[in-house]
């Protein structure tokens, strides 16, 4: 099926909204209440669909509108926002530090360094900081970890994970974790190593059954080097909140099933919350309705859609994410 990136944003937004499955927090079915959960070991409490702030936030070219969009997610229940310092080239932070200067204890605010030297992640965080007009943000991510040799240079003496433990003993950043679209092997290792207090993966349907490759993920049996299979696992174990994102693997499989059950595949993970961008205002309603009457799907479900999944849809995603930069 050809679906337009139009035709996509306008489905994916209608349709996405987010939980958790497993043993983070208790199940819901049809409540009034917008269903949270617990960040995993930094005890904060979470709702189920995040703000996601990158490409489809800069999609409201009015930023009064922007403004607005965020202000109706966290009127209506939405307590994690997700940003990084180069999305938009820093316009991303710099509109929701306009919501911030007034809403800023109502959410858990995340942001991400992409800088690997120390002394540079140190000054992204202090024009982050800036921008987003607070003396300290509650989630503090590595950006878009990429391959071991990536982690190589993060673990320096001089790399921004020595930034990181400096942010949180300073309290700059309150938690530390670091994000990952397409490398869930390199991923492993980072959780495995560090001290980390989250951490933020590509979850949905079609990844599931990809693994490590050279070259870029490839096709494989369920649960034989994905992130479910490697970097999941490490994160449950190790009690760190996980956000996950790519529900719809950055649309390249929408229409591959019916947008609730993609959805509910990432839902139905042990995941805290799902980083979402809603490029319009009427989607935000829509998507908490969602999540509200979200039910988890089977292991024996998930698989099924997983299966279901054609190759050819598979690899487009594994093109689109060996140069996949976050907007």
């Amino acid at each position: 099926m050809n679906i337009s990136r139009r035709q996509f944003l306008e489905a994916a937004a209608m349709g996405c909204a987010t939980t958790v499955g497993g043993a983070a927090g208790r199940s819901f079915g049809a409540s009034s209440k917008f269903p949270t959960r617990t960040l995993g070991r930094t005890k904060q409490t979470v709702s189920v669909l995040a703000f996601g702030s990158g490409s489809r936030f800069m999609m409201y070219e009015v930023e009064d509108k922007a403004l607005e969009a965020l202000n109706q997610a966290i009127d209506l229940g939405i307590t994690y926002v997700d940003t990084a310092h180069s999305y938009g080239g820093g316009k991303s932070e710099e509109r929701i530090g306009k919501v911030m200067a007034r809403r800023r204890k109502e959410v858990v605010l995340a942001t991400k360094l992409g800088a690997r030297k120390a002394d540079d992640a140190l000054r992204q965080l202090e024009l982050s900081l800036k921008r987003l007009q607070t003396d300290h943000v509650d989630v503090l991510h590595i950006h878009a970890l990429s391959s071991p040799e990536d982690l190589a240079a993060i673990e320096a003496p001089d790399g921004v994970l020595k930034a990181m433990y400096k942010a949180r003993d300073q309290k700059m950043a309150r938690f530390i974790g670091i994000t990952c679209h397409a490398a869930p092997l390199a991923l492993q290792t980072a959780l495995e190593r560090h001290d980390f207090d989250c951490t933020q993966m590509a979850l949905n349907a079609a990844l599931a059954r990809m693994a490590e490759a050279p070259g870029g993920m490839k096709a494989t049996p369920m649960k034989e080097g994905g992130f479910e299979a490697l970097a999941l696992p490490v994160a449950k174990r190790k009690n760190l909140g996980v956000i996950a994102m790519k529900a719809f693997g950055q649309e390249q499989i929408l229409g591959t099933a019916p947008i609730e059950k993609l959805l509910y595949y990432s839902m139905s993970l042990p995941v805290s919350t799902v980083s979402v961008g809603m490029p319009k205002l009427e989607h935000i309603k829509q998507n908490i309705e969602l999540a509200r009457k979200f039910k988890p799907l089977s292991e024996a479900e998930r698989r099924q859609l997983s299966t279901s999944i054609a190759q050819e849809h598979k690899a487009a995603m594994e093109r689109f994410f060996q140069d996949h930069q976050d907007a």
